[in-house]
């Protein structure tokens, strides 16, 4: 999983003006650095200008993902991942993004940095959020905790069917069951039915 480059973009009346980036392009060539960033500024710059306010968006480009989220204030934000990286990380990343940039600077700010195109806006946290999501389970609370959550149901499935696996059948253990009532053994057959029934379908 890789997170190549976030982006912040203001999309104006006639077109989306580049804010500012950050950009982990080690992966690639020395000589080919600077034409991957400029190609990534284009393609989050043509995503955010063909993208509704407000909007979120995640488009294939060849091998890399383009997750954008355009805000209904216009500001704008692009992740630039590998396939394998998650779209729900990189979408919360770009809302945290937003909200720490507009706390930051004023919508004035960005309107006029549109208009001018001059230099970009100084945002040092812009670098430290590329580096801090470069591995999304430990940025991401709930990526973590849903990853614990998938592990502790392998486990438990795999416990399952190793007491199955001993020559014991989940039907054999209900209907010797002291814990159940009659009432509850009914209804497991009967759903057993129902869904042999559906398997034939």
């Amino acid at each position: 999983m890789k997170l190549f480059a976030l982006a912040l973009f203001y999309k104006g009346p006639a077109a989306a003006c580049f804010l500012t980036g950050s950009f982990d392009l080690q992966s690639f060539s020395f000589f080919q650095r600077n034409s991957v960033r400029q190609f990534m500024v284009f393609t989050g710059k043509l995503i955010v200008e063909r993208s509704g306010i407000p909007t979120r968006a995640t488009v294939r480009e060849q091998d890399y993902m383009c997750h954008v989220y355009v805000r209904s204030d216009s500001l704008s934000g692009l992740a630039v991942t590998d396939a394998d990286y998650p779209g729900k990380v990189a979408h919360n990343l770009l809302s945290r993004l937003l909200n720490d940039f507009s706390s930051q600077f004023s919508s004035s700010v960005w309107k006029v940095q549109s208009e001018a195109q001059t230099q970009s806006i100084d945002f040092p946290a812009l670098s430290e959020y590329l580096r801090r999501y470069q591995d999304p389970k430990t940025a991401d609370a709930m990526t973590r905790v849903q990853e614990e959550l998938d592990e502790t149901k392998v486990i438990l499935h795999n416990t399952i069917q190793a007491v199955l696996e001993r020559g014991e059948k989940l039907d054999d253990l209900v209907e010797r069951s002291e814990g159940l009532n009659a009432q509850s053994k009914m209804f497991y057959r009967q759903a057993r039915r129902m869904n042999r029934c559906c398997t034939w379908l």
